[in-house]
């Protein structure tokens, strides 16, 4: 695995957002439109500051979720919400951002649609992802119901996934998705999430999910 270890999350979060920007630069460099995917949560919160601050021509990037929960973005827990608030503003306020959230469709009619619509978008050129130390990414979970849909080499772009004892869906970007992107970082912090990623590398990816990634990712890591 190739780990770059940080001795602070404030230095982490800011050379993540350095290598994000410059990768974003390179891609820019080679085509029209690039297509940047990212997570939710709040670890990448300060990532998003630094990136949304970059001097980047980001009218010519295209804005993705690594996976969502299926709520409006006035619930609190929308990552699309989040993401307008962190990282569609300042100078990245320009960037197309397209949120899966559609009011009076169904999650799986949606995932449908929006797989083709944006298949125009892939292979991804710049993925930012996140793991849990459950050893998931994106919304593959070990124990989703749909994972191993969304595993298999002919998994469309998004599928739905719900999770056991969670009362709302998710809607998430497939393993092969994932392993096509063109530039993939993980960013991860905590003494137990490094332990996970460590025993993620014996198990069948079904049993840790993050395993779809580990081959080509460059993977952030600080202790605290």
């Amino acid at each position: 695995m190739n780990i770059v270890e940080y001795q602070s999350r404030d230095i982490q979060m800011k050379s993540v957002a350095a290598a994000l920007a410059e990768d974003l630069r390179t891609a820019l460099a080679q085509k029209g439109v690039v297509t940047l995917a990212v997570p939710g949560g709040t670890t990448p919160g300060p990532v998003f500051d630094a990136l949304a601050a970059t001097d980047l021509d980001w009218s010519r990037v295209r804005v993705l979720l690594s996976d969502e929960r299926w709520v409006p973005e006035s619930d609190a827990q929308s990552n699309a919400a989040l993401i307008r608030e962190r990282l569609i503003t300042g100078a990245a306020s320009v960037a197309r951002f397209t949120p899966y959230y559609t009011d009076g469709i169904g999650i799986h009619d949606a995932a449908q649609d929006l797989s083709v619509a944006l298949a125009d978008m892939l292979p991804i050129d710049v993925l930012l992802l996140g793991m849990g130390a459950d050893m998931h990414t994106a919304s593959l979970f070990p124990d989703g119901d749909g994972l191993s849909e969304a595993l298999a080499e002919t998994a469309p772009m998004l599928l739905p996934m719900r999770i056991a004892g969670q009362s709302v869906a998710r809607i998430t970007l497939t393993a092969p998705v994932l392993r096509a992107a063109l530039s993939t970082h993980l960013l991860i912090t905590g003494q137990d999430k490094r332990d996970a990623l460590v025993a993620a590398q014996d198990l069948p990816v079904a049993q840790a999910p993050v395993q779809t990634v580990l081959s080509v990712a460059t993977i952030h890591w600080s202790e605290q």
